[in-house]
Formats: C-alpha cells, sequence, structure tokens
C-alpha cells in the first residue's frame, strides 16, 4: 500500500492575516519518490483535498495554491471545479508557448487565478506575465540586487507579488518595505527580538498564570482556587468546555466539576490555552500553528503509546511561546515551572517527548525525510496531522468568539 503525506503552509497578507494556503505533497516511499513525476504529486493533492478531506477542512474560507504541471495546465477539465478558492501555481520549467498560453486564457476565464512559481525571468516566461495574478519569488533563489531588479521589472505588469521562504522578520521588513503583497514562510514562528531576562510587562500576567497552572505540584484544590479567582478565565474556560467542540452529555457548572469531569491536565491544559489567547497583538495564524502543534503532539503519544498526552501537547503548545512572547524560552522556562522531560523537549531537543516535537516541526514544514515518529506509518501520520490542522483552526475560531464575547 502506498503512504503519502499532505500538509499546507500558510500565506499571508502584509498585516499578517491568512490569505490562503499552499498544499503539499510527498510520498513516503523513496523509489515512488523517485519515479514520481509532478503529474502524479499534482494528481494525489487535488485527490486528497477534494474527495479524501474536503477543501474546506483543509483551508477553510482561504485560498488553495496547488502546483500545475504543463501537462495539467493543457488538460484543466482534471481541475476540480472551484474556480474562486483555487490559485493554480504553473511551475517554473512551463514555458509560455502558444498552447499553454491559450490554456491559461481558459482557466483564467473559468475563474481561477493564475501564479507563476519560483520566478526568475527567462525570455519564454514573458507571454504568461500578461496572465499571471501572482507571482512567487523565492528569496532563496535572488540575493538581495537581483530581488529589486525583478521587482522594479515585474511592477509596470501590475500583479500581486509573493515572497517564498521567508525566514525572518527583518527579511519580511524588507520585502514589505519593497511592495510585496503576499508573504510565505516561517517568521511568523520567529519572536521579533530576544533581548532582556523577563517577558514585556504586557505579558507578565499571562506568564504568571501559566507559571501557576503548569506548577506540577498544583493539586484540584489549588487549580480550582487559581482558576475560579480568575473571573475571565473561569467564564471562559465553562463557555468553551460546555461548547459543542467537547460534545459532552452533561453540562459542567463549576471549575471543580471541570477537574473531577476532564481531569486536572486536561483542565489546566485548556486554561493555559485560553490564557495565552488572551495575548492581542499576535497574529491569529500564530495560534492556529500553536493549536495544530499542540493535538498532533498529543495525538502521536496517544497512538504511540509515548509519555502522557497532556504534557504532549503542552510540548507542542508552549514551542510557540518564544514567539508569543518574543522573550527567549530558557528565560521564560526559568518563570513556568514545567516538569523536566517537556523542558527537555522545548529546550535541548532530547527526552520522551523530542521525537513528537521533532516530528510535528518537521510535518509542518514541508520537510518529508524528516518525519517520522515511534513507527506510526507515513498514513497515520498524515491523518493525524490533518485532523489536528481541522480541530486547531475550529478551536482557534471558539476561543476568538469568546473573547469578543467576554470583552
Amino acid at each position: 500500500m502506498a503512504h503519502y503525506y499532505i500538509g499546507r503552509q500558510p500565506i499571508f497578507t502584509p498585516d499578517l492575516d491568512v490569505y490562503g494556503y499552499e498544499l503539499l505533497y510527498r510520498s513516503h516511499d523513496a523509489e515512488a519518490v523517485k519515479g514520481l513525476d509532478g503529474d502524479q504529486a499534482t494528481s494525489q493533492v487535488l485527490l486528497n483535498s477534494f474527495l479524501e478531506m474536503g477543501l474546506d477542512e483543509l483551508v477553510g474560507q482561504h485560498k488553495a495554491f496547488i502546483n500545475l504541471t504543463r501537462h495539467f495546465v493543457l488538460n484543466h477539465h482534471l481541475i476540480p471545479a472551484a474556480g474562486n478558492q483555487l490559485v493554480l501555481e504553473i511551475l517554473e520549467d512551463v514555458d509560455g508557448d502558444e498552447e499553454v498560453v491559450g490554456a491559461v486564457r481558459d482557466l483564467k476565464d473559468k475563474g481561477y487565478l493564475i501564479a507563476l512559481d519560483d520566478f526568475v525571468f527567462r525570455e519564454p516566461l514573458r507571454p504568461l506575465l500578461e496572465l499571471a495574478d501572482i507571482i512567487k519569488i523565492d528569496l532563496m533563489a535572488l540575493d538581495r540586487g537581483a530581488l529589486v531588479e525583478h521587482v522594479k521589472f515585474l511592477r509596470p505588469y501590475g500583479m500581486c507579488l509573493l515572497a517564498e521562504k521567508v525566514e525572518t522578520h527583518e527579511e519580511f521588513e524588507f520585502c514589505r518595505s519593497l511592495g510585496f503583497e503576499l508573504y510565505q514562510g516561517f517568521f511568523l514562528c520567529k519572536p521579533k527580538t530576544l533581548k532582556g531576562k523577563r517577558a514585556p510587562s504586557n505579558r507578565l500576567a499571562t506568564m504568571q498564570m501559566l507559571a501557576r497552572l503548569q506548577d506540577p505540584s498544583v493539586e484540584i484544590s489549588d487549580l480550582e482556587r487559581i482558576i475560579s479567582q480568575d473571573i475571565t478565565l473561569s467564564y471562559k474556560l465553562l463557555r468553551y468546555i460546555n461548547s459543542a467542540a467537547f460534545a459532552l452529555r452533561n453540562r459542567i457548572e463549576s471549575i471543580h466539576h471541570a477537574i473531577v469531569y476532564l481531569g486536572l491536565m486536561e483542565v489546566k491544559n485548556w486554561a493555559s490555552l485560553i490564557a495565552l489567547a488572551n495575548i492581542d497583538d499576535k497574529p491569529n495564524e500564530l495560534f492556529v500553528t500553536a493549536l495544530t502543534r499542540a493535538r498532533m503532539c498529543e495525538l502521536m503519544s496517544e497512538h504511540a503509546g509515548v509519555g502522557n498526552k497532556g504534557s504532549a501537547f503542552i510540548v507542542g503548545l508552549f514551542s510557540t511561546l518564544e514567539a508569543l512572547m518574543d522573550t527567549p524560552l530558557e528565560t521564560l522556562l526559568q518563570d513556568v515551572p514545567v516538569i523536566d522531560e517537556v523542558k527537555e523537549a522545548l529546550l535541548h531537543q532530547t527526552g520522551l517527548y523530542a521525537e513528537l516535537l521533532h516530528t510535528t516541526l518537521a510535518y509542518e514544514r514541508g520537510a518529508w525525510d524528516q518525519v517520522r515518529c515511534h513507527r506510526i506509518d507515513p498514513t497515520t501520520l498524515s491523518d493525524i496531522y490533518m485532523r489536528a490542522a481541522k480541530w486547531a483552526m475550529k478551536a482557534c475560531g471558539n476561543l476568538r468568539a469568546d473573547a469578543d464575547l467576554a470583552a
């Protein structure tokens, strides 16, 4: 049986709102990869996205970017009818000959947006520039001088420019100064600054709450008191636990009832998540990433029987703590007394939960050759990732809605 991975990477506006997701595909079988051409890869992404999971589960209402080979450009009847949501990325080796140009015009007439992938100007690409809605420029492929020249050359065509492989906030700011409209890369999960020995003052309350919630010695009565003393946290926690997301048969009436019903670790983790969601000066997608990582680590822990799934959840959730707080993780974990196994995974990538976190981060980046976790087969890992991503989008939406309601 063939095994496949399918994932996604977010694409942002200058305000760091999500514009869309690029859908990624890879076969796990090395021999299959060696013999796999771009047409087969595109076929598998389309099959997985539309038939097995559904595009709305993968990207919500956002745009979906899918790579397109010459074969698929010329045989566009194979592409599902979702023109208002699909962005078709024409691969860099597809030249703009008469046959391709005609097919691209037909695709645009059907409502699809056209992107040129990994664009470095060649004369055979010129006819496609008149039809492209988006040009994707790989920052790794051009030095800054060449990047500036490409921007100057492309501006008269009036298309949207997308910078990909943006890895730092400095690169993001440079591309924004050049007028790029879209950005793809992992800069969002990096802290803006790493200075000072304590979290910024406006986030100290959140850190103090996390420290109290994650204290390994906390008992039921302590946790009940900690949460109950924060009226807003109590309200949000009870409201969310009683929502459709938990689908509980009986209504939870109190924090004590929640702890008894769900367990100490479950309530600690959900209270920590809600406390982090109170940080209102970070992009929503960073929280989606945090929740996806947390849920994926939890599901892998449960499936493989590795450690405690609650601790695995915290490993994934806190892997974004540095970016949320703009403070070194080592400093943050001095103030939040997590158990040693969690700290080892986060700081040193060692110990019981290290492989869970490593696999989660590799999957997120599409580094498929590094995706392996306690002999969980690739198809199961792909399913776990998709379940985690779906859950994270829904949970984050619910948490944000509750925050607006409580405000």
